[in-house]
């Protein structure tokens, strides 16, 4: 699909220095442009590249005043980045836009799917699962009895959805991912072996959550796991059962939250964190990458190290731990000073 520059630049709301008519069909970066490409210049370490690039066009700042000659066409606007971050989300939504419901796929006469749905082929709807209007089911994709799947929700192929599991409106559930499978539960017995506990809760996933490929959230031993509005989770994040996510927050792949544990909203976990269960974390928490959090934090903090602690501490107890070879060598220098004194 081809576009003129006058047609983005209505889109953006912005304007238009150079050919008006232009055509564009793609998007790329602005140090790989190509002729029918369209870059952006948000990054002022970039501006370099372009009075070279070979893109047709490319979204600038609406006071950048270029310093050499700039052959492509410049699509000024309030700011770049967003404007190129809403065509990204246009193009994608342009690439995705399927419909319908593949033959090949089954669905249990007691579903009911809604209106401008997609369902790809072998894909499985369980009895009774409600599929709200455009929710796009990708191939391969397995969907439990009684689980309900929100407006404009993307399953993509191979996402697994356990029973009675809730999943609610423009969610994005990515490839391999599992929602809803048992939590660990198993108790110790007198003879070494151990009894499972039956997970009987569900999963309760809000409005605008993403979930990367193979990101795995058990469903509760009672009750509900919760992953509140806007929550972003990475690709291999584990999410134990009975632990409540709150609103906007983010966690980046390999991290993991045990049994029961709480964090609160606008929260930024790092990679590979480890969150111990049976316990909460505040709001507005910065925890940085590899920390083991073993205890309660309050609103606010940054949190980093294993044992995780306050952040400005740990980087003081991080110089003396550097040091710590040349603390050793004085300690020994005095003691052997105070038994020659002897």
């Amino acid at each position: 699909m081809k576009f003129t520059t006058s047609q983005i630049a209505a889109m953006l709301g912005g304007s238009v220095q150079g050919d008006t008519n232009a055509e564009i069909w793609k998007l790329c970066k602005i140090e790989e442009g190509e002729p029918g490409g369209l870059s952006f210049l948000a990054n002022s370490k970039y501006t370099n590249y372009i009075y070279d690039t070979k893109a047709t066009a490319v979204i600038v700042k609406d006071d950048f005043a270029p310093e050499h000659p700039v052959s492509s066409a410049m699509i000024r606007v309030a700011d770049p980045y967003l404007a190129f971050a809403g065509l990204l989300k246009k193009y994608n939504e342009m690439q995705l836009d399927k419909r319908g419901v593949s033959p090949q796929a089954f669905i249990s006469e007691s579903a009911t799917v809604g209106k401008d749905c997609y369902i790809g082929p072998f894909a499985f709807i369980g009895e009774n699962v409600q599929i709200a209007d455009g929710a796009k089911i990708y191939p391969h994709t397995y969907v439990g009895d009684n689980s309900t799947i929100g407006e404009k929700t993307t399953l993509f192929a191979g996402v697994r959805i356990y029973q009675n599991i809730v999943i609610g409106k423009r969610c994005i559930i990515h490839s391999g991912a599992v929602v809803g499978a048992d939590g660990f539960g198993f108790a110790p017995q007198a003879d070494g072996k151990y009894q499972k506990i039956d997970q009987i809760g569900n999963v309760v996933i809000e409005d605008d959550v993403e979930i990367g490929a193979n990101t795995t959230i058990d469903r509760a031993t009672l009750g509900s796991t919760v992953i509140h509005r806007g929550v972003k989770l990475d690709n291999l994040c584990q999410i134990a059962h009975n632990v409540v996510v709150g609103e906007n927050t983010v966690m980046a792949s390999q991290s993991g939250i045990a049994g029961s544990g709480k964090v609160g909203k606008h929260c930024i976990i790092a990679g590979q964190v480890g969150i111990v269960g049976h316990i909460e974390v505040g709001n507005n928490v910065t925890i940085a990458a590899q920390s083991g959090v073993t205890r309660n934090f309050p609103d606010g903090v940054t949190i980093l190290g294993s044992p995780a602690t306050d952040a400005i501490k740990q980087r003081k107890t991080y110089v003396f731990e550097r040091n710590l070879d040349q603390l050793y060598k004085r300690v020994d220098e005095l003691e052997k000073k105070l038994k020659s004194m002897e």
